[in-house]
């Protein structure tokens, strides 16, 4: 997924790195085929339309990066180009120390430390740093920047995040086929597999929530989402509890509840009830959608999971 040969596309670089933020290659490989196959080119995602990008989005998870990758694409378009440099390319919306890093290693042979998941997991190892994480975290990139290398740094940073995700993996790690083994104090140890220890999550808090299900003839009513918050500019069928808002149904209907659906979220875990009614006027707010044209792929996962509940009895 990320570039192999040739010189990289910085548009594909940073695009992969947003993607991948949280993210597995095997769940967002198919996602950056079809977005580099619509938009090709940093320019083509600046022209794109709002809604098309967050539908292409879907079910990837953290929002608030599909928006930012429209504000930073457009951004990049009107300046002519992707900055060459770390500190130019922190100036852009959404790009953290992380993705400025990879960008300029990757894209232009920078000497800049890439620090992620897993070469955080790799430095640890490698020098048996006992702190855990995210405490540790400073100190894993001050040892991650004495081991970047001033020739070919961009292929050296793609593979010390493969080597974590390959070889040097969360449980199981293969030492014995490692280029590392003879450096690594942790292995040295006998301690890989417990390393880098990490400070216990507190459990997750749980919200509960309400979905409606609105009917009227073959037409179902979505909304798309506020811009900023949870799911931001996704379409949506409306709800309310689950996010801060306390918003009455979307019109005047005999509701019925039909189930719940579980999801979870990064901070909370949900329940969320959803109720199915036909509506006896019109809708106090969203637009009523054909259910032909309904796509479920271009929902987010929470809504995909409200729409398969309720999928049976609104086709019937």
């Amino acid at each position: 997924m990320r570039p192999g040969t040739g010189t990289p596309d910085p548009y594909r670089v940073w695009l992969s790195e947003v993607m991948l933020q949280q993210t597995t290659v095997a769940a967002v490989r198919a996602y950056f085929q079809r977005f580099t196959t619509r938009w090709p080119a940093v320019s083509d995602l600046a022209a794109a339309d709002d809604a098309e990008v967050m539908a292409e989005w879907a079910g990837l998870g953290y929002y608030a990066r599909a928006r930012n990758l429209m504000a930073c694409a457009r951004a990049v378009t009107a300046r002519g180009g992707f900055p060459r440099t770390r500190a130019g390319l922190r100036e852009l919306p959404g790009i953290g120390p992380y993705t400025s890093a990879a960008i300029a290693a990757i894209a232009y042979d920078q000497p800049e430390t890439v620090v992620d998941g897993n070469v955080e997991r790799v430095v640890s190892r490698l020098f048996a740093v006992q702190t855990p994480l995210p405490g540790s975290k400073p100190e894993l990139t001050r040892l991650a920047e004495t081991l970047t290398p001033s020739n070919r740094p961009g292929d050296y940073a793609q593979a010390m995040m493969d080597l974590g995700a390959t070889i040097c993996t969360p449980r199981n790690p293969a030492c014995v086929i490692c280029p590392l083994q003879q450096d690594c104090d942790a292995r040295e140890q006998g301690i890989a597999a417990a390393l880098p220890r990490k400070t216990p999550k507190p459990p997750k808090p749980e919200r509960q929530g309400i979905a409606w299900i609105a009917r009227s003839g073959q037409s179902i009513l979505l909304e798309e989402r506020p811009a900023k918050g949870l799911l931001g500019g996704t379409l949506a069928f409306p709800s309310a509890g689950w996010d801060g808002s306390d918003q009455p149904p979307p019109g005047a209907a005999s509701w019925r509840e039909m189930g719940q659906v579980r999801h979870v979220f990064t901070h909370f875990s949900l329940t969320m009830t959803v109720m199915l009614g036909d509506l006896t006027g019109n809708p106090e707010r969203g637009q009523l959608v054909p259910i032909a044209q309904i796509d479920r792929n271009a929902l987010p996962g929470l809504m995909r999971k409200v729409w398969d509940m309720a999928q049976g009895e609104i086709a019937a």
